[in-house]
């Protein structure tokens, strides 16, 4: 009867230890700004080699990288697959250019990379080569290669425009 006692009053002590224990802990609070409610979370974004992403694209998933390289050409790579879904009439995906290889311009499609249509418009006078960063998350590695929703694009440097022979 005293070990029945004893472990009703350890249990008690347990259950009153955790209520406090729960009580007690911090609570994370997300503020809202209310004059842009959509205004999201600061995040921290690893600076990655593109040839280091897609040789261990399972170690990078639902991480945030950057990534600068050159720019290639934009292209429908990847879109409306089911596995990784991104809507063709939403976004057009890109292909950076193998760092790796430097007397030719070879793609490097194990990236699928997606950026958002209206965003593009602002970028269609690309050129294969410009140096370009961009971050986002990774969000699949389906197939084995890195898919990315980009959250920010820049370009660092523009190739001259070829003038026009009259």
């Amino acid at each position: 009867m005293n070990k029945i006692k004893g472990l009703v009053l350890v249990a008690i002590v347990a259950i009153g230890l955790n209520v406090h224990a729960v009580t007690q802990a911090p609570v994370n609070k997300t503020q809202i700004n209310l004059e842009n409610p959509m205004q999201t979370q600061t995040r921290n974004y690893m600076s990655v080699n593109p040839l280091d992403l897609v040789a261990r694209p399972n170690f990078y998933l639902n991480k945030y990288v950057k990534i600068k390289g050159k720019f290639d050409k934009f292209s429908t790579l990847g879109l409306d697959y089911k596995p990784a879904y991104r809507s063709s009439e939403d976004y057009i995906s890109f292909l950076i250019q193998r760092p790796d290889v430097t007397d030719h311009n070879i793609p490097l499609s194990e990236m699928k990379i997606f950026l958002n249509r209206k965003v593009v418009e602002k970028y269609i006078d690309l050129n294969s080569g410009d140096e370009i960063e961009f971050s986002g998350k990774v969000f699949s590695d389906a197939l084995g290669d890195v898919w990315i929703d980009v959250d920010k694009f820049s370009v660092l440097v523009s190739k001259p425009k070829a003038k026009a022979e009259k």
